[in-house]
């Protein structure tokens, strides 16, 4: 916590900040849930055998170390570690579970380059897996961004003297931290998942993979039906649910609305307390230590959150801000060290967020990135964009964004009507080709949000612009072809809200019982594809005009009059 550097600021925004941030309920779960690793202490090192036997001695504490070498060397250094050999590795897993297969050798020098792919815990050790892995290997073993728990690489760099001496110091804090990694240990869970609001497939049709592209984890992954996430390996950066656009995936630590809830309590605290020309600064947790250095020299009006990590909130988040009386929202990072993936979502969002705020006609760097290496040179905003509103907003995220644009939209300068956003932004429309639409209603089949629906009582199509978060599902869907995506942003509420028609046409009427069944557009063309089929010779091309009721009826009498015709109807 930072209470004791806030308090130490007597003017009447660093005290009423102070007020603020300490006299607001914490930001974070009671409960949260958990998982839980279970680790013997069966320690595997890979990387050169000279390194291996340098360091393997030092981590006798463990209750074993087994040395795989990635170079056939020759070693004279004498060891009672076996030492086993392989240019073909993979790792997969997490404390207390990793699973390591390879081609082995029994020593640096026998190699046997033909052997089968083999499980070397069950070999070395006699399990099915190791708790703990060592990487000190120049590019690592397993490839993601932020690594499982328990397996630790050292040895990526470059040769220089520094990056060796990094390496040295990272030996030697794992040499007095492994040890106690043995036993049992809890994470938290740090999501929620609700395949229901899921828009990554439906029917066999593939949609939205955004939280896929968003884990730098590897803790998603899709069996091409759904959408998984191994709570072992989610690290709870929260870039899957920062880009899951229906809340499928929605960060647990704390819930969403705790955030805001707690975000609009500061606000409203600070502002009782007489603080004037709020910033809001949001960073990591792993950043306190930058953000106290960084407030000896910011102004006391800039007011820090911390988060579990940054990425956990996204655009929604940041707007209200602004709703609630932020003049301007800092998202606080070491932007040199934000990973690939991390950095990739972050800009995504910002882009958006900065195009909404640029074609409002306000400042984009109303909400930005800002580099604890700039604090000292970082200037307020003075003015509000709006006037906060009373009470924190509530429902989707989605909701919550919409209603914050429309706020702003009143009083701004610019008044769009529609804007231009990324090709990957969330929001858009569609158009159809409607002479060629059957209104079959494959894209209803499979749309995530019900954006696109049946009128229902006629043969018909609506959509609901609001709604559509341009998975691309119906186009895939549409057997005609005729949907097509259109990114974009539309500022009329009005009309982003309500049901806007794609499509309708008149129904074809059962000609047995006059009832309307189907569109005719639909009976047409099935009639015209069909009539030529031996399946649909005679009186049987009739009942694609008749209703199911009605086909039903005619199939069974058409049998009772002729037993004999049962394989034909």
């Amino acid at each position: 916590m930072l209470k004791s550097t806030l308090n130490a600021f007597t003017d009447i925004n660093g005290v009423a900040r102070a007020a603020a941030i300490t006299g607001t309920v914490e930001l974070a779960n009671l409960i949260p849930p958990t998982v839980t690793y279970e680790s013997r202490g069966n320690l595997l090192i890979i990387g050169d055998a000279e390194q291996l036997l340098h360091v393997a001695d030092q981590f006798e504490a463990l209750n074993s170390v087994t040395l795989l070498a990635t170079d056939s060397k020759t070693c004279e250094t004498k060891t009672a570690h076996t030492l086993y050999y392989s240019q073909s590795i993979t790792v997969k897993g997490y404390l207390g579970a990793f699973d390591v297969h390879c081609h082995i050798g029994h020593d640096a020098t026998a190699l046997d380059i033909n052997a089968l792919e083999t499980n070397l815990a069950k070999i070395a050790i006699g399990r099915q897996c190791f708790d703990i892995v060592l990487d000190m290997t120049a590019t690592g073993v397993m490839n993601v961004e932020i690594p499982a728990a328990g397996y630790y690489a050292v040895g990526q760099g470059s040769a220089s003297q520094a990056s060796k001496k990094r390496v040295a110091e990272k030996l030697a804090t794992l040499v007095e931290d492994l040890p106690s990694m043995i036993g049992t240990f809890d994470k938290p869970k740090y999501f929620r998942l609700n395949p229901d609001l899921c828009a990554h497939s439906s029917r066999s049709v593939k949609g939205c993979d955004r939280c896929i592209d968003a884990c730098p984890a590897g803790a998603l992954s899709s069996d091409g039906i759904a959408i998984a996430i191994d709570p072992y390996l989610c690290q709870g950066v929260g870039t899957c649910a920062t880009a899951c656009p229906t809340e499928a995936i929605s960060y647990a630590l704390p819930d969403p609305q705790i955030t805001q809830n707690f975000v609009h309590s500061v606000l409203a605290r600070y502002k009782q307390e007489g603080g004037q020309s709020p910033t809001l600064l949001l960073y990591g947790d792993r950043d306190t230590a930058a953000v106290k250095k960084a407030l000896a020299v910011l102004p006391t009006s800039v007011i820090t959150i911390a988060l579990e990590e940054l990425a956990t909130v996204g655009i929604d988040t940041w707007f209200s801000a602004l709703a609630y009386g932020a003049h301007q929202v800092l998202l606080a990072t070491n932007t040199t060290y934000i990973p690939a993936t991390i950095d990739a979502v972050l800009t995504n969002e910002l882009t958006i967020a900065q195009n909404f705020l640029t074609e409002l006609g306000y400042d984009a760097d109303r909400i930005c990135l800002f580099d604890f290496a700039d604090s000292a040179n970082f200037k307020c905003y003075e003015a509000a964009l709006v006037d906060p509103i009373e009470t924190a907003l509530t429902g989707t995220k989605r909701e919550k964004l919409f209603t914050v644009l429309e706020a702003l939209n009143q009083t701004s300068p610019a008044q769009p009507t529609h804007s231009a956003v990324a090709a990957n932004a969330p929001y858009g429309s569609v158009t159809c080709k409607t002479d060629d639409c059957t209104l079959c209603m494959s894209c209803v089949a499979v749309c995530p949000t019900r954006a696109l629906h049946a009128i229902g009582d006629r043969p018909g199509l609506l959509f609901v612009e609001q709604d559509c978060i341009q998975c691309g599902m119906c186009e895939t869907a549409c057997p005609e072809k005729v949907i097509t995506l259109e990114a974009g942003f539309n500022w009329d509420w009005e009309t982003r809200k309500a049901d806007k028609l794609v499509h309708e046409e008149p129904a074809a009427c059962c000609i047995s019982c006059g009832k309307p069944f189907a569109p005719a557009s639909m009976v047409k063309m099935l009639t015209e594809k069909l009539q030529s089929h031996s399946h649909f010779q005679g009186e049987a091309i009739r009942r694609l005009s008749m209703c199911e009721d009605c086909r039903v009826r005619d199939i069974f009498e058409k049998m009772e009059q002729d037993p004999q015709s049962q394989t034909r109807v």
